[in-house]
């Protein structure tokens, strides 16, 4: 945690990439909270989840795009980005916050294992880094994210007093804006739900066929306790994710029921 009466070090990361119009609105809110020190993709990164860069080299420079912000675009991945960060953009500094978003589009139930927003916060919490990824469920790249500004500081907020469990990252989503304002906060479980894939076969100016990826997204899930329903009822949605993987529930079975 920050030194008593000193700024806060708050690392910004997205995968929508370093121009997007979430990750200002991200930067000029952690500004009122502490010092900011940008490292994101100098492209769209959005699905590529939690992908690194080994066989080609990465890219950095400094950026100018933030005011009285030390900034700098990566050619690589979000989670590169987190890691060019801690281990050579702030060498002997650590983030007391790493924030990643805002990202455009919702990162809610299973499309937290695709997403780069959230690979970034998870890559920071493998560090043992407190982390929030902040996802806004518009897409639209001119999306209106006034209604969600006062929720992304009062969260962060909570996060530098109240501290993190090592190797936790939160996951938060916001409902796009409603004519009614947001009712509040749900602590939640991620939804059990997954996406119903669609290859849509296409056809070039060559006559080459070539396969375009779509689909739906399918919750069967109803719970009143998970993401998805706190955003279809018009709350934030707070998601504390890890990235140990075990199905613990599974190893006492197969310690149970396996002979081998």
């Amino acid at each position: 945690m920050a030194e008593k009466n000193k700024k806060p070090l708050i690392l910004v990361s997205n995968d929508d990439g370093i121009t997007a119009k979430g990750i200002r609105h991200l930067v000029e809110t952690m500004q009122r909270i502490g010092e900011v020190v940008v490292v994101a993709p100098n492209s769209p990164q959005s699905g590529m989840g939690h992908a690194i860069t080994i066989n080609d080299p990465l890219k950095i420079r400094t950026s100018d795009i933030f005011d009285d912000v030390q900034a700098f675009e990566c050619s690589g991945t979000p989670a590169d980005c987190v890691k060019i960060a801690k281990n050579y953009v702030l060498k002997d500094r650590v983030p007391d916050l790493v924030v990643s978003g805002i990202n455009h589009g919702s990162n809610t139930s299973v499309s937290v294992l695709y997403s780069g927003t959230m690979s970034a916060a998870v890559e920071a919490a493998i560090e043992s880094m407190p982390a929030i990824g902040f996802s806004l469920c518009d897409y639209d790249s001119d999306a209106e994210f006034d209604h969600i500004l006062e929720y992304v500081e009062r969260i962060a907020r909570q996060t530098l007093k109240r501290g993190m469990q090592k190797g936790v990252a939160l996951n938060v989503n916001f409902p796009a804006k409603r004519e009614e304002p947001i009712k509040g906060v749900k602590i939640c479980r991620q939804a059990i739900a997954k996406w119903r894939e669609v290859f849509d076969e296409r056809e070039d100016p060559y006559g080459r066929k070539y396969l375009w990826l779509t689909g739906e997204f399918e919750n069967n899930d109803r719970g009143e306790d998970t993401d998805e329903w706190a955003i279809k009822n018009n709350f934030v949605s707070v998601v504390p994710v890890s990235f140990d993987m075990t199905a613990h529930h599974a190893v006492a079975f197969m310690n149970d029921e396996w002979d081998i």
